[in-house]
This record gives C-alpha cells, sequence and structure tokens, in this order.
C-alpha cells in the first residue's frame, strides 16, 4: 500500500497561529540542507559547516564567542544555566519565564538541583528593583544563593528589554555578583522590533551566555548556545555530549543557519513575523468583541474573546493558545504567516463575533 502523500484532515495549512513552531523550514535554511547533504564529512561538529556557521555567528555579534550547538531550547536553557551556577545557588526569571512553565524541570535536573526564584515584573520583564529584592531579602545559609538571572528577549508577552533597560539589569546582577542568562528563542524578532544591532543587546550590555532561537526563525532542528564569558564554556562540550546533545551528523543542524545567517534570511525573516503581528493587531482591534491585551512588540499578539468567539474559530480549524502568558489567547505569527492567513483568520472572527453578539442572552 502506498503511504498517503495528504495531510491529515484535521490540517489546515495557514490556519496555524498557535506557535511559530508550527511553520516550515526557511527556504534559506532548507537550501543549505541539501547542499550539505551532497558531500560526506566529517562527524560531531568537525565539520565546514559546523565551523561556517559558528564563524557566522561570531561576525553577527562581532565577538570571539564560544559556540555550541544543541537541538532543542529546553537543552540550551537547561545545560547554559547548569555551567553558570553550582546545586545551592538560585536563579532568578521572571514567573512567566519558559524556564518556570515549560521546561518540564529540566534547569534544575541538569544543574543538579538549583532553585528556581520566581520574581514578578511588568509586561513579562524583570525590574533590577525585583532582583535587588530577591538577592538581599536573605543571604543566610538555609537559603539558596542567588547566582544567575536568565530574563527572556523577546519575553512570553511579547515585549522586548531596550538597551537601557539591559543596562539596568546588568548593573544590579554587577552588583549582586550575578552572571546573566538570556533565553533568546525569539531573539531575532527582538533584534527587529528594536532595530538595533545584537551587540548592542547582548555582551555589550553584560549578557554572559545567549540561547539563539533557531527553530522559531526559520531552521528546522536546533538552538546555538553562545558563552560571551569564555570561561563559562569550559567543558560545555562534555555537558552537551552527557545530556544527548552531541549531534553525530551535525552539519545538519549547523547548514541551516549558514543559510540564513549570509544571506541576512534570518533578520528578514523576524522583521516578517512581526509586521504579520502588527497587521494582526490592527485587525483585531477593529473587533468589538476582541480586545487586544497589553502591548505587542514581537510577533505575538494576546487577545481577551468571548468563549463562543474562541470556539468558533477553533470550530473552522483556527489553531491558537489560551494557556501561554497572563491571561487572554495568543496568536503567534511566524515568518511564514501571509496576509491573506491574517485577512482570513480576521474574517472568520468578525463574522463569529457578529453571530455570537445577536445571539439570545448574549451582552449588548
Amino acid at each position: 500500500m502506498t503511504p498517503s502523500t495528504q495531510p491529515p484532515a484535521a490540517f489546515r495549512p495557514g490556519y496555524q497561529f498557535a506557535s511559530d513552531n508550527t511553520a516550515g523550514m526557511s527556504p534559506a535554511a532548507w537550501a543549505a540542507i541539501e547542499r550539505a547533504n551532497a558531500d560526506s564529512v566529517a562527524s560531531y561538529g568537525d565539520d565546514p559547516w559546523t565551523t561556517r556557521a559558528c564563524d557566522l555567528i561570531r561576525e553577527l555579534f562581532e565577538y570571539p564567542a564560544d559556540i555550541f550547538f544543541v537541538f532543542n531550547g529546553t537543552a540550551a536553557n537547561s545545560l547554559a544555566l547548569a555551567a553558570m551556577c553550582q546545586s545551592y545557588h538560585a536563579i532568578l526569571c521572571h514567573d512567566l519565564a519558559h524556564i518556570e512553565t515549560d521546561e518540564c524541570g529540566a534547569p534544575e535536573f541538569f544543574s543538579n538541583g538549583t532553585k528556581l526564584l520566581l520574581l514578578s515584573g511588568p509586561h513579562g520583564k524583570l525590574t533590577p528593583e525585583g532582583i535587588a529584592h530577591a538577592v538581599e531579602r536573605r543571604r543566610d545559609i538555609h537559603y539558596p544563593k542567588p547566582r544567575v538571572v536568565s530574563i527572556t528577549q523577546a519575553t512570553e508577552l511579547s515585549t522586548v528589554y531596550s538597551i537601557a533597560d539591559l543596562a539596568r539589569i546588568s548593573e544590579a546582577c554587577n552588583r549582586h555578583n550575578l552572571r546573566l542568562h538570556m533565553d533568546g528563542a525569539r531573539f531575532a524578532n527582538a533584534v527587529a522590533a528594536l532595530g538595533v544591532q545584537p551587540k548592542q543587546i547582548t555582551w555589550q550590555v553584560g549578557v554572559d551566555v545567549l540561547c539563539l532561537g533557531g527553530t522559531k526563525n526559520g531552521v528546522g532542528i536546533g538552538e546555538a548556545v553562545v558563552f560571551f564569558r569564555k570561561e563559562l564554556a569550559e567543558e560545555f562540550a562534555y555537558r552537551c555530549k552527557q545530556a544527548g546533545q552531541l549531534a553525530s551528523k551535525m552539519r545538519y543542524l549547523t547548514a541551516p543557519w549558514v543559510g540564513l545567517l549570509e544571506g541576512g534570511a534570518w533578520l528578514t525573516n523576524a522583521q516578517l513575523a512581526n509586521a504579520a503581528a502588527a497587521r494582526l493587531e490592527k485587525g483585531f482591534k477593529t473587533i468589538p468583541a476582541i480586545e487586544v491585551l497589553g502591548t505587542r512588540q514581537a510577533n505575538a499578539v494576546f487577545v481577551k474573546m468571548p468563549t463562543a468567539l474562541a470556539a468558533g474559530l477553533r470550530g473552522r480549524g483556527w489553531c491558537f493558545y489560551d494557556f501561554i502568558g497572563s491571561g487572554g489567547c495568543r496568536f503567534m505569527c511566524s515568518w511564514a504567516t501571509t496576509d491573506a492567513d491574517i485577512d482570513a483568520v480576521l474574517s472568520d472572527a468578525r463574522e463569529i463575533a457578529l453571530t455570537v453578539s445577536s445571539a439570545p442572552g448574549s451582552p449588548g
């Protein structure tokens, strides 16, 4: 029996606003994979594609960083944090941070028990005052010692840390002898939103380690761990191997980075995703039944809508989450989201909203 080449019946191309992980590979990344597949090369990262990818990342940041490639963001964040602290230390992060809500305890596991201390902050961002309070509230030996601050750029609420924000956080870290980790799953979206050079929001403002997102930016599989503080990278290769993150055919992780970085697709992809979210946000604001939440700066839009409207959209095949962030429904745009996709979901939302508002017993 010949396997079917048709997608599952429930799958509707263009109806995916659940995550930017749902998009396929960027054409530039895909083309690089095809080129990498043409020849046999050395394994475990000792190949020209991996060397080129590392060089391009160093050029991007204008810094001689140490770089490692892993399969996913959970490994990138968890292993990077483990390299920055001991088991009796604490990691300060926002209570909405991905390392707290979506890593299944991996940061604690790989660091042999390091505790996450959760802080609040407006718009999904940490504040210097919150960091200082967390450090100063207790200094006795019975309490885990704060050692690392982890920030997310762009944040889980689709906001970004400005250069000034990061400088203030870095100053707080220096004052309290804390290391600074950046979860950059959507780092490219933050660069596009701010219109800055990558170095301006990383090593120039004191970031020690960046987990640079590739999957959400257009590669198929893989993230890069970028060490600006080189001593933290000592023996990191062993951590990767022990955690099952050393790819034997490493070129399939690294070639897509070459494709994205050589021609600038990494930034173009982020700009496309951000622009799609801006278009969607503008459209949602024209629908009385929908309330746009927060201040969008990156590629996700959060909205509040009647339960019947959300159910109606899902009934027509639209996919989006309502359990990420601080309430509401999240519509995430990717590099592949088109104007037609956005216009279609807005059209359905308007049509369903009219039905909902005219239903017996509905308010207004």
